[in-house]
């Protein structure tokens, strides 16, 4: 087994976390060995407190070190295609935050690149990863949940002015968008990684918890692929952070809602399970117990990433499902925009594929 060479590319609390809750629980798979900001002052503390001794200003600086095998994305949105391009141009794999590039055209200059240079990209969506939810996708797919219904997806979660004292936050040209980018893109993931694709998206968005340009308050209503109905929304002017996922199929509903400091874990045990009668209740319960218990979080994602890449296996979370992702907001956007509903897929002749943030004239005050 080979142990992956790290480098963090961007030092501020994302990529903290990375290293705490994934990269030190596979110490045998991993080694961070290098820690990049352009900020000499947040790089040093940031190196000190996660013991990295080699250190650099510059994407660039990383990308000439031959040792590195993986570049981690950890910076501001708007950067990512660019440093992921050139990245892959270096011969390194890369790992990329969320939202993984600016546009549906950007999304799709990464997947040929990535095809062009032997390298893979792999975007993060921890929150998939958990026992919880890999219970519940497992008896959907298993087919013992039976048709889908109605989905609702709940997103209530609270930032404030000191949030956006850091100071690419709360800007389109820098975040890309607000709680839709930021926070609830990952509840949203986790309606289609469970559901699959959209098909039909109407939205609508607002900032009315502070005073940024981008949104803090979003609902929207989709007809996914399938013929069922889902509902989202979101906020980050709640009292409490609150997430709630509830999915309403023909033989079973199941309920998650995690609040407080585990509004963050939605994947983890337990998930309500309600069955529509005790035979149902019995095989639900015997096929997610055919679900091995495993790690959570980054550190189950990671695992994952590097198994992937001794095997040739897909990444656990792969280029389609970041471009699904991105297909959502640029959706959830336009019909904001419009007021009319958008199809998915969004293709190459779509006014927004270059891009889902407003126009001049229509960002909010």
């Amino acid at each position: 087994m080979t142990r992956l060479k790290v480098a963090i590319i961007g030092c501020g609390w994302v990529g903290g976390s990375q290293i705490e809750r994934g990269y030190r629980e596979l110490a045998d798979r991993f080694e961070v060995a290098v820690a990049c900001d352009t900020q000499p002052e947040r790089l040093g503390a940031f190196a000190d407190q996660h013991g990295i001794a080699r250190r650099a200003a510059t994407l660039e600086a990383v990308l000439a070190m031959p040792d590195v095998d993986v570049v981690s994305v950890c910076t501001p949105p708007n950067l990512h295609c660019r440093q992921v391009l050139a990245a892959l141009e270096a011969g390194k794999h890369i790992i990329c935050e969320k939202p993984f590039v600016a546009s549906l055209a950007e999304h799709d200059q990464a997947v040929a690149a990535e095809a062009a240079s032997g390298r893979r990209v792999m975007p993060i969506f921890q929150y998939r990863f958990g026992n919880g939810i890999a219970k519940v996708k497992h008896a959907i797919e298993r087919g013992v949940a039976g048709k889908a219904y109605v989905a609702a997806i709940g997103t209530a979660w609270r930032r404030g002015p000191d949030y956006y004292q850091v100071a690419w936050r709360g800007k389109f040209a820098s975040e890309l968008g607000g709680v839709l980018l930021t926070q609830s893109i990952h509840m949203h993931d986790l309606l289609l990684y469970l559901l699959g694709p959209a098909r039909t998206v109407s939205g609508f968005r607002a900032s009315r918890v502070n005073a940024v340009e981008v949104e803090d308050c979003a609902v929207g209503s989709l007809v996914m692929a399938d013929g069922s109905l889902a509902s989202l929304t979101a906020t980050l002017g709640s009292a409490r952070q609150i997430t709630r996922l509830r999915l309403c199929f023909e033989n079973a509903t199941f309920e998650k809602q995690c609040e407080g400091e585990d509004a963050g874990r939605p994947g983890d045990d337990p998930w309500t399970v309600i069955p529509a009668n005790p035979a149902i209740g019995a095989e639900l319960a015997r096929v997610m117990a055919e679900i091995p218990e495993a790690s959570s979080g980054f550190a189950r994602q990671f695992e994952l990433f590097a198994q992937a890449l001794e095997t040739g296996a897909p990444f656990p979370v792969t280029l389609a499902d970041a471009r699904r992702s991105l297909e959502l907001i640029t959706a959830l956007f336009h019909s904001h925009e419009t007021g009319r509903a958008v199809t998915l897929p969004i293709s190459a002749s779509h006014e927004k594929y270059h891009g889902w943030t407003p126009r001049p004239a229509t960002v909010a005050a």
